[in-house]
Parts: C-alpha cells; structure tokens; sequence
C-alpha cells in the first residue's frame, strides 16, 4: 500500500505574491492542496514577514501630530531607502544592521506596560508585509498606527495612518485617501508648495499638519505660524517628546 506523499511547492498568486502550497498525494492519486497563508512573502521585502528587523522598542509619549501627548509603545522597523537628508534616525537605514524579531517576542515586551497603543515606524516600514504583524496585535486589542512615508504599497490592518511625504521619494498615489493624518516636515519655504499639493489628495477628513525639521524650527516655526493663521485648515506639529526629553 503506497502512503501518502507530501509534497510543497512554491505558488504564484495574482498580485505577485507568492507562498508555499502543501500536498497530499493520496493512493487514489487525488491530491490535495493547502495553502498556507503564514508564509506568504512580500515581494518587497527580503525578510519573511514573521521575522523584521528591528532597530529598536520603547514605551513612551507619542511626541508628534493628533496623538501627541498620548502613551504608545514605539517599535522602530530598520530599512529606509528614502534617504532624507535631515533624517535623525540614520542609523536605521540599513536593516541589516538590527536584529530580527517575531512578532510574538515582542507582543510579550508589550504585554509589561500598560500600554494600548502601538505605534510601527522607522526607516520606512512598509518595505514589509505587516498584514501578519498588525493582525496578531489588534487581536490581542491593542490599536496599531503606523508612521510612514507612503513611498511603498499599503498592507497590514491600521487605526491610524500618519503619512508623512518626502521629496526625496514620493508617496504612492494609492496610499494618499487612506491617510488619517498628513505630516509634512518644513524645511524650507518650498516645503509649503510640497504640503498644499498632498493636502489637495488626501480625505476631507485628514488632520493636517506641519512640523519644523527639529535643526531649522527657531527659523522656520515663525514663518509656520504665519502661513498657519493664513491657511487654518493646518495645526502645528511640535517634537515634544524633544522638548521633554524622552525617546
């Protein structure tokens, strides 16, 4: 009597996508096939989606935007290609550089605070399929935002999107009606042009705003609040978390 032979394969699906299929081949030569839904890969990513590199965790005070001032736990994804050059978190553009986390070992970090929400950022974390990461961690009830520069495709399951685009690599025009809130760094004059043309892209319900690049705000902040006062669909955005100085 022959037994039953597994057999795995790699599957292409639609959106470019792939996974593995298991099967069963069974003595009357029918087979079976599963899908397994945990390893599906992005093809974006190198990294297998349970497994991202992480530069660093932290409970602290969310310190920008409409959440400011709010409790959140911080994880920092490693990976950035967008390259600004005022960027204060450098050290996190090479991925390689930080060590890889599931997503079970740090919900138990997690589970030692009392936080409720958690808050992905980076480098840029949507150059990783976080369908898998942001699902474990709703079901566990936690509220899960994420920080982004929308420069790659939108995946995992959010309750709040911060965009925040960036002329050295521009959003993706999808990603722009799903953004919650609208973040744009001023570094300059010229940045007001950059913000009024995503302004006119997101919903009518986006919170808007704009932030000084910490290295430019005594000079830039004034002519934020003036162009604020003329344009009041905009709020200030302040780096608290600076000012008081925590992570």
């Amino acid at each position: 009597m022959r037994a039953r032979q597994k057999i795995k394969a790699p599957l292409n699906l639609p959106n470019g996508e792939t996974c593995q299929r298991s099967a069963l081949r069974l003595r009357s030569g029918l087979v079976i096939l599963r899908i397994m839904k945990s390893e599906i890969v992005n093809p974006k990513s190198k990294i297998k989606p349970s497994l991202l590199p992480v530069m660093e965790h932290y409970y602290t005070l969310q310190g920008e935007g409409f959440h400011q001032g709010k409790a959140a736990y911080f994880i920092r994804l490693g990976g950035c290609d967008v390259g600004c050059v005022w960027c204060d978190v450098k050290e996190s553009w090479d991925a390689d550089k930080h060590p890889k986390r599931d997503v079970r070992s740090l919900m138990s970090e997690v589970r030692q605070t009392p936080a409720e929400i958690v808050v992905i950022t980076g480098g840029e974390p949507l150059m990783y399929d976080l369908t898998e990461f942001t699902e474990q961690f709703q079901h566990a009830g936690y509220k899960t935002h994420l920080e982004t520069s929308g420069a790659y495709p939108l995946t995992g399951s959010w309750d709040w999107i911060c965009l925040s685009p960036k002329k050295f690599k521009a959003p993706l025009p999808e990603i722009l009606p799903h953004a919650n809130e609208l973040k744009v760094v001023i570094f300059n004059k010229s940045d007001f042009d950059w913000a009024e043309k995503h302004a006119a892209e997101v919903s009518k319900e986006c919170k808007l705003y704009l932030q000084p690049e910490w290295d430019k705000a005594a000079r830039m902040t004034p002519s934020i609040i003036e162009y604020i006062k003329a344009h009041p669909k905009w709020e200030l955005s302040l780096q608290i978390h600076k000012y008081i100085n925590v992570p």
